[in-house]
C-alpha cells in the first residue's frame, strides 16, 4: 500500500511517492513503452499519479499547496520527465501556464475556487493563445471580446492548446472588441471553468499529433461568457502580463529538459557498456566515447539552467523584460533535448528505431519543444536583436566587450575572448541574427555553468560541459563569419534533370 502523501510532507518525502508511483503505473501494472506508443493516458495512470496531488507543488501555502516554490517546480518536472516527457510536459502546462498565472494575477475570489478544485478534485488547467492564423504572431490574435451584463462574451479559435478536451480550467487569451468592430492592441487572460454554464469550449478537432502521444491536441471553437471575476489583473498591461507568463514558463523548460537528458544519458551509457563490438564495449570506441561525453555535458548545462531559473524565475519577480535570459535558455535547452535523443538512439542503433523504444520515441517526443512557446529560429533571431539593441545605446561595437559588459555573460566572456574580439556589424540579415543568437546562448549558458562550479558542482563534470561549450561556439562562430549566401533559385527545374548529363 502507498503512504497517502499530503502538502505537508517534505519535498523529498513527495519525489520518492511520486517515483514510487510512476514505477507502479509505467512499469509494473503496465508497460510506458506500450502505453506511449498509443494515443491519452490510461485513467489509472492519471488517478494514481493525481493521488499524491503533484499539481499542489503550484499553488501557493495559503491555498492548501506547497509553496509555488520555483524550485520545486523545476524538480517535479524532471523527475517526472526522466520517465515520461507527455506527463512532465502535463505537469509543466498546469503549473507555468495556469497554476503559476493565476497565483499571480488572478483576484481572492478566483484564487479559492481554482485551487480548491485542483487540491480536492483533481481538476487540471492549460492556456489557450495560438490561433490557426496566428501562431507566433500572438499580439495580432483574432479572438476577442465584448463586456456585457457583467459578464465577458469571447469568441474565437484557439489550437494546439495542451490537454484539450482533457482540462477543467482555461486561461483564454482574448483583445477587446470597440464598438466601432477594432480590436484593441492590448491582450487581456480569462479563466474559463468549462464545467460551468456558458463556458463550455467546443472541441472540433483533435489532432494527430507526431509525438507525445499522451497529450491531446486540437482546434477549439470559443463562444463563452466569463464572469467579470474571472479576468486577470494585470500590473500594468496585458501585453507585459504575457510576456511575464511565457518568460516564466520558457526558464522552466530546463525541468522538462533535465529529467530527459538524464535519461538519454543513462541509456546511452548503459547500451554502450553492454554492447559487444569487435570483441570489447562499445564505450570503448572514441566516437561513443565523442557522443556520451556530450550528453553528460548537456547534463550538466541542464543542472545549470535548473539552479539558475531556480533563483530568478519565482512568481514574486517579474520577468517580463528578460527576453534576452529566457530565448537563450530555453531555445538552447530545447535544441539539447532533440540533440541528446539523437544521439542515443544512433549509439543504440537499428533497436532503438522503434516507436517503443525512448530514445527513437524521444526523437519526436522532444522535436515540438523547439518550436512551441516560440519557435527556436526566431527566439534565437530575438536574442541578437536585443543584444544589437544594446550596443547601439552603448556605443559599443566589440562583441567581446558587449558581452563583457552584460551581466548574464560577463563572466563567461572571458572563456572566448579570442572568439569574440571583433567588431561586429549590426546590420545582419536574418540567418545571420539566428546563428548569432545560438552563438551568445551558448555563452549565457557558459555562465550558468560557471556559477554551479563555483557552489561545488562536480568538477569534471563542469570542465567537460565549458570545453564542449567552447566547442559549439567555435564551431557556431565559424558559420556566423562564412561570407557566402545561399539564395533560393527561381525556376530550379531547368536544366537540373541529372540523367540528361549522362
Amino acid at each position: 500500500m502507498y503512504k497517502q502523501a499530503t502538502p505537508n510532507d517534505t519535498f523529498e518525502t513527495f519525489l520518492v511517492n511520486l517515483k514510487s508511483r510512476m514505477r507502479n503505473v509505467f512499469h509494473e501494472r503496465a508497460d510506458i513503452s506500450q502505453l506511449a506508443t498509443k494515443r491519452g493516458m490510461p485513467p489509472f495512470v492519471m488517478r494514481e499519479l493525481m493521488d499524491i496531488q503533484p499539481l499542489a507543488v503550484g499553488i501557493p501555502s495559503e491555498y492548501g499547496g506547497r509553496g509555488c516554490k520555483m524550485d520545486e517546480n523545476i524538480a517535479l518536472l524532471a523527475t517526472a520527465s526522466y520517465e515520461s516527457l507527455a506527463l512532465s510536459l502535463t505537469f509543466g502546462i498546469n503549473s507555468a501556464l495556469f497554476l503559476q498565472p493565476v497565483a499571480k494575477y488572478a483576484n481572492e475570489a478566483s484564487k479559492k475556487k481554482v485551487f480548491s478544485d485542483f487540491i480536492n478534485h483533481q481538476n487540471m488547467g492549460g492556456l489557450m493563445i495560438t490561433e490557426p492564423d496566428f501562431g507566433s504572431d500572438a499580439l495580432n490574435m483574432q479572438t476577442s471580446f465584448t463586456e456585457k451584463d457583467q459578464h465577458y462574451h469571447i469568441k474565437g479559435t484557439k489550437h494546439w492548446a495542451g490537454l484539450t478536451g482533457w482540462a477543467d480550467y482555461w486561461l483564454l487569451t482574448a483583445r477587446e472588441k470597440t464598438a466601432s468592430g477594432d480590436l484593441k492592441r492590448d491582450i487581456d487572460f480569462f479563466i474559463c471553468n468549462v464545467n460551468q454554464p456558458g463556458q463550455r469550449i467546443e472541441v472540433e478537432e483533435v489532432y494527430e499529433n507526431l509525438g507525445l502521444y499522451q497529450i491531446p491536441y486540437g482546434r477549439n471553437k470559443l463562444d463563452v461568457r466569463i464572469p467579470q471575476m474571472q479576468r486577470l489583473i494585470p500590473k500594468t498591461t496585458g501585453v507585459k502580463m504575457m510576456l511575464d507568463l511565457l518568460h516564466r514558463s520558457r526558464m522552466q523548460f530546463p525541468g522538462m529538459a533535465m529529467g530527459f537528458i538524464h535519461r538519454m544519458l543513462d541509456e546511452a551509457l548503459n547500451h554502450a557498456k553492454k554492447r559487444q563490438i569487435g570483441g570489447k564495449d562499445l564505450l570503448s570506441y572514441d566516437q561513443a566515447q565523442h557522443r556520451i561525453s556530450k550528453l553528460q555535458a548537456y547534463y550538466t548545462i541542464a543542472s545549470a539552467m535548473c539552479a539558475n531559473s531556480s533563483k530568478v524565475a519565482g512568481i514574486e519577480n517579474d520577468l517580463s523584460l528578460i527576453g534576452f535570459e529566457a530565448n537563450s535558455v530555453k531555445s538552447y535547452v530545447t535544441d539539447m533535448m532533440q540533440e541528446a535523443a539523437q544521439s542515443t538512439t544512433q549509439l543504440v542503433g537499428a533497436q532503438a528505431y522503434k516507436l517503443n523504444h525512448i530514445a527513437g520515441r524521444g526523437i519526436t517526443d522532444s522535436r515540438p519543444f523547439q518550436i512551441f512557446e516560440g519557435s527556436n529560429d526566431i527566439l534565437y533571431a530575438q536574442i541578437s536583436e536585443a543584444l544589437v539593441k544594446m550596443m547601439k545605446k552603448t556605443k559599443e561595437s566589440n562583441l567581446f566587450q558587449a558581452l563583457k559588459n552584460n551581466a548574464l555573460t560577463q563572466k563567461s566572456a572571458e572563456l572566448y575572448r579570442r572568439h569574440l574580439d571583433f567588431n561586429l556589424d549590426t546590420s545582419l540579415p536574418q540567418r545571420k541574427l539566428v546563428k548569432l543568437g545560438q552563438i551568445v546562448s551558448r555563452i549565457v549558458s557558459s555562465q550558468m555553468v560557471i556559477n554551479l562550479g563555483e557552489n561545488g558542482f562536480n568538477k569534471q563534470l563542469i570542465t567537460n560541459a565549458v570545453n564542449t561549450l567552447e566547442q559549439e561556439v567555435s564551431s557556431l562562430l565559424a558559420g556566423f563569419n562564412y561570407s557566402q549566401t545561399a539564395l533560393v533559385v527561381e525556376g530550379y527545374e531547368e536544366n537540373s534533370s541529372w540523367r540528361k548529363f549522362l
